[in-house]
């Protein structure tokens, strides 16, 4: 019989992760939410954890890691962020040892690393998606028998996330062939489908999911319609200018970057341009400026940003409108993080949906499509890994990555345990390539959804941070109070919103309830708005429905199910 005063096994996890938090990493405590995401890691359960950048999602697998019965594997993006994360490291005797396996590494760097890892001399092990799609790497990992895998910013997994990266769609297959071993994806900002998506494209295994609230209240939300750009690039200007520093400042094209940046340093201010098209070296030099405080302004795309954790930031302003709003809030999520106010400032015109929508409808081409599914059935008797395709087709390894997976969406080839990319024998090449093709395009469609909720919320007359965290599927009671349309008008006394009317069906209609549309099929509602609201729906994407017209027509819009409620009784 049980002791009443001995500690459950639960209470027994908590405390030993309570004792390393603090011996190791001189944590005095950990947040409640921190906790229980690191006990389901101990339990070795399947684990989505989507928490702000800077509320410590890496402690989720630093203090259990220090547990766990052999190496951590964490898949890092970037390797400036690999660096800072093992530069975070505590040290002294008890401190975890790390190597990043990345191709800055020496020859024999990189066999110190190995020779580390293999010796279980290194604690955790990071390592960027693509190092992975390399048999050998891949082969060693599993020889090392990894505790844990972790994917660090996760939303790289979903083809809906603003970072989407198509070697994070080969992790799963990585996962298996080390070992599968548990599974920790980590993100600070995911709408439900990119949750669903990352949960799924990884293959994890009832997981077990934590979400902490998406509000940033200190954060103000603001939003200027221009017509003319001359008139635009003269307000961004001028507000880069005189908030106070250092800042971020996000343009829709690289052109603009150095566009805005010899601008600002014109006018006295050191202002740092930030593009992809950058030599890595310089990419890395900006980077470094901005978190050491010696750039004022950061001008860039959305190539800047992941996995940048600097505190004081007291405003991010966006020179055109945002491809989506995952975008749009993981990036203004970069100011404020020390809780103090901060401005987030929207510059747009009608013009910049159709930028949004020609990148929305960028996709792998028909040609390369074809080129890989002919060289998959070419090497139906002898299967070809990536590394293998790429000299079959001449194709770069982005396009042969992104084409096999766009394939394998489809189900017309699949990866073995070997690594090797099979093709359906059921389903002859010009097939596979016109089912990719399909696939293609509906993502495409969904895609411009997303534009067209960006630009709603751009010219939204309602509070901002209700349309915003309803968007990801957050309930919110406007007004907030910290936003330009808060500002302009209380809504009590508004008459335009007094006189909005409230349809009777709205309440049937709470957020997170399952719906099906007569023409669209399944989705699930993500916010009301008097008498309005928005649905995703699995193919058609993002959908505004009149409660009005809904009411009208008995057929047009049923519950599947209520959220906290049963089926629709009808």
């Amino acid at each position: 019989m049980t002791s009443t005063t001995e500690p459950s096994a639960g209470e027994g996890r908590a405390a030993r992760l309570r004792a390393v938090a603090a011996e190791v990493f001189g944590w005095d405590s950990l947040r409640p939410e921190q906790a229980t995401a690191m006990e389901w890691v101990l339990d070795g359960a399947d684990v989505l954890v989507v928490m702000p950048t800077g509320s410590g999602k890496s402690a989720v697998f630093q203090v259990p890691g220090c547990l766990l019965p052999g190496p951590v594997v964490v898949v890092s993006p970037l390797l400036a962020l690999q660096r800072d994360q093992i530069a975070g490291l505590p040290g002294g005797d008890r401190a975890p040892d790390a190597v990043a396996l990345n191709s800055d590494l020496t020859a024999a760097q990189e066999r110190a690393a190995w020779e580390k890892v293999g010796e279980g001399g290194a604690r955790f092990v990071y390592l960027a998606p693509e190092q992975l799609a390399n048999n050998e790497v891949v082969e060693r990992l599993a020889r090392a028998r990894p505790a844990l895998f972790v994917v660090d910013e996760a939303q790289c997994v979903s083809s809906w996330g603003h970072d989407f990266r198509p070697d994070y769609l080969r992790l799963e297959q990585a996962v298996r062939r080390v070992g599968r071993p548990p599974l920790l994806a980590l993100t600070a900002t995911a709408a439900p489908p990119v949750r669903r998506e990352i949960t799924e494209r990884l293959g994890m295994d009832d997981p077990r999911v934590m979400v902490t609230g998406f509000d940033r209240p200190n954060i103000r939300l603001e939003a200027s319609r221009y017509q003319d750009e001359d008139d635009r690039r003269r307000a961004v200007l001028e507000r880069a200018a005189a908030f106070p520093k250092p800042g971020l400042l996000y343009a829709g094209t690289r052109k603009d970057t150095e566009y805005y940046a010899g601008e600002l340093s014109s006018l006295g201010l050191a202002a740092e341009a930030y593009h992809a098209g950058l030599p890595a070296a310089e990419r890395t030099r900006v980077h470094r400026a901005f978190q050491s405080g010696e750039a004022d302004v950061v001008v860039a795309t959305s190539a800047f940003g992941m996995g940048i954790d600097k505190e004081d930031v007291p405003f991010v302003l966006h020179a055109a409108l945002p491809g989506s709003l995952d975008a749009y809030y993981q990036q203004i999520g970069r100011c404020g993080r020390d809780g103090r106010p901060a401005d987030a400032v929207l510059f747009y015109r009608p013009e910049d949906t159709g930028m949004q929508a020609f990148f929305a409808a960028r996709t792998t081409g028909r040609k390369a499509l074809t080129e890989v599914a002919d060289a998959v059935h070419d090497r139906e008797d002898d299967p070809a890994d990536l590394a293998e395709l790429r000299q079959d087709t001449g194709l770069s390894r982005p396009r042969v990555t992104a084409a096999v997976n766009l394939l394998e969406e489809a189900g017309t080839v699949s990866t073995g345990e070997d690594g090797g990319i099979r093709p359906d024998p059921a389903t002859p090449p010009e097939e596979a390539v016109e089912e990719a093709t399909r696939t293609a395009e509906a993502r495409r469609r969904t895609d411009r959804t997303r534009v067209d909720m960006a630009r709603a919320y751009a010219e939204g007359t309602g509070c901002r941070r209700y349309f915003l965290l309803g968007y990801f599927g957050e309930a919110y009671e406007p007004p907030c109070g910290n936003c330009d349309r808060c500002d302009a008008q209380d809504t009590a006394d508004d008459p335009a919103e007094a006189d909005r009317p409230v349809h009777p069906t709205a309440t049937r209609y709470p957020v997170g309830t399952q719906v099906r549309h007569a023409e669209w099929g399944d989705g699930t509602v993500l916010s009301e708005d008097g008498d309005r609201i928005t649905v995703l729906f699995d193919e058609a994407g993002y959908r505004t429905l009149s409660l009005e017209t809904v009411a009208g027509r008995d057929d047009l819009l049923t519950v599947q199910h209520r959220a906290g409620g049963d089926e629709d009784p009808r």
